[in-house]
Parts: structure tokens; sequence; C-alpha cells
């Protein structure tokens, strides 16, 4: 599915509490308006399982210039959150050829508190995040249009820069989750 080139004009489906579709807008107004809509996140590790880490450009919608652990981004309308999370993967990577991401699990992103997002009045920002992994063993040329810097970070690096860098809210929450699995599993 290609993206039109202005991605405020990329058109989503929006969902309610439990994920149906319940309309469509342009990403611009589901953010200016804080409608629900879909996000994919996907942990690229390299062949050493280091952690794909990056920060974004200043020019994206939401979150610009914070650091980020996961690569991602919207759902399109009718796409499905498997296809979005290789094609969102293969884009911020610069890769072709990806494996398909392993989903993981799937959650209600909701930010703690409203934001100004464009309009006069405070928006909170919500949307269902389906979280993924995948194993990039080819050389990455990260999307210059969405990635302004960028790292593979073996885990204990990226705890040690979980509170000195700004990441970006919904992939943090998205990640302490991550974690929180992970030790369930132990």
């Amino acid at each position: 599915m290609g993206t039109p080139s202005r991605p405020a004009e990329e058109i989503l489906d929006i969902v309610d509490e439990n994920d149906e579709v319940v309309g469509r807008a342009p990403r611009g107004e589901a953010y200016a308006r804080g409608l629900r809509h879909r996000a994919v996140f996907v942990l690229a590790r390299d062949a050493g399982g280091r952690v794909f880490v990056h920060r974004r450009t200043p020019t994206k919608l939401v979150f610009p210039s914070l650091y980020d652990m996961f690569v991602g981004g919207v759902v399109g309308a009718g796409e499905s959150y498997d296809d979005a999370a290789l094609r969102e993967a293969e884009e911020e990577l610069g890769v072709v050829g990806l494996p398909r991401p392993v989903p993981l699990f799937k959650f209600l992103y909701e930010a703690p508190a409203p934001v100004r997002a464009g309009g006069p009045e405070p928006v909170r920002h919500t949307w269902w995040s389906a979280v993924y992994e995948v194993r990039c063993e080819l050389p990455v040329r990260p999307q210059a249009e969405e990635v302004a810097w960028h790292r593979f970070l073996s885990e204990s690096e990226l705890e040690a820069r979980l509170t000195e860098w700004q990441w970006v809210p919904d992939g943090l929450a998205a990640y302490e989750r991550l974690r929180r699995e992970r030790d369930r599993e132990r």
C-alpha cells in the first residue's frame, strides 16, 4: 500500500474501544481531533540481537525529534496490522526482503495527558497498537524523512539510555509492556 506524499493526507481507519472500524479520516484530522486509529510497533534486531534505536526527524506529525526503540507507524485504511508491520519496518529501515515481523501483543495506547495537536483545544492521543519483532540481517539505510539518527544498541545500552534520552511515550509504553511480558515468561 503506498502512502501519499503528504503523510497528513493518508486515510486511516477510525476504530472504537474494541478495535472495530467506525469510520475513516485523513491522518492529520485523526491527530488533530484525537480520533482513535491503529498503529504498529516493530522491534528490529540485528544479527547480534541488538535493537535498532533512532531519533525521529523534527518534521514528524507526532513526537518530533524524540527517540524510539521501535520502527513503525499508522495502519492505513483497509490494511492489516501484519501488512502494515512489514511495510513500515522495510520503509523506515530502508530495506527490502525482511522476514514477516512476528506479532507479540496488542494494546490500547492512551496518552497520559491531552496535547495541543494543531487545533484550539487539547486532544488525547489514543490508538490500538500491535507490537511485533523482526530480525534484520540486511544493511539498513533508514528513511531520511523519518530517521534523523540511528544505531543498533544492546539491551543494556538501551536500558541505560531510558532515563537519559527523551523517548516517544507510546514506544516507551510498548517497551515497558514488552519487558513485563518477558519477565513473566522467565
